[in-house]
């Protein structure tokens, strides 16, 4: 754990994006929280509808996907983000080509974030669902170099759309984590925002037994770091 960095700037406009409803919020719940309260402009990508999300024999895809969409716009609320891009791909089809890459490079352009968030695809140690994996590598691609370079997706550029160069890229869920944010104060609104997510995470409310093992779990993150609870990241920095 000595090897792993506080991260303590607060960026004025950050980007979330994830494969499927309740991603975000168990990646970045409370770091999202934290930037949201300190003033922080955070925009969700939502990639996937989440269609095939259930484990419940007698649900249907069209009535998860309206499901989960609700529990996603209340789990936004709770942390503060006020804006929800849908890109509306199947659940479980996700596909690192042209088409994904074209999609997020227009958004990094449009909403230009400093910081950027998403699932590491280089995970080893268990497994990892595709559309994950697919996501994390292209949003990777698109921020380094796609994104930054006027050559790339030309047809995008305007007035208003311009390239956009990043200057960090967080990854959660990795097994090699070398940052870690301080939520300390906004560990309960992780846990309240997940809580929203009640056709994933039965059972979880604020006094909870799930919400203890959640906080222990933040709480673990920080054995060698001055304060109680903190998320871990894989940061790396966008090239000039």
């Amino acid at each position: 754990m000595n090897k792993v960095k506080e991260f303590n700037f607060i960026p004025k406009k950050a980007m979330v994006i994830f494969a499927h409803p309740d991603d975000a919020e168990i990646g970045t719940g409370g770091t999202i929280a934290k930037w949201c309260n300190k003033g922080t402009e955070v925009v969700y990508v939502l990639a996937t509808t989440g269609s095939s999300g259930s484990n419940d024999l007698s649900m249907t895809s069209k009535k998860i996907v309206n499901i989960r969409s609700k529990e996603q716009d209340e789990a936004a609320k709770v942390l503060g983000v006020r804006e929800i891009i849908e890109l509306g791909y199947k659940d479980g089809e996700l596909e690192a080509n042209k088409k994904l890459l074209s999609d997020l490079v227009f958004l990094i352009r449009k909403f230009k974030p400093e910081s950027v968030f998403t699932h590491d695809p280089f995970r080893f140690n268990g497994f990892m669902h595709k559309d994950h994996r697919n996501l994390g590598i292209t949003v990777m691609d698109s921020i380094y170099p796609y994104a930054r370079d006027h050559l790339h997706f030309s047809e995008q550029l305007n007035e208003t759309i311009k390239p956009h160069k990043s200057k960090n890229l967080f990854f959660w869920g990795c097994d090699t984590p070398n940052t870690i944010i301080d939520v300390t104060g906004y560990e309960t609104k992780k846990i309240e925002s997940l809580s929203k997510h009640k056709s994933q995470i039965q059972g979880l409310s604020i006094g909870s037994g799930k919400m203890e093992v959640m906080l222990k779990r933040l709480h673990n993150n920080t054995s060698e770091h001055p304060f109680k609870y903190g998320e871990l990241f894989r940061m790396i920095e966008a090239r000039d």
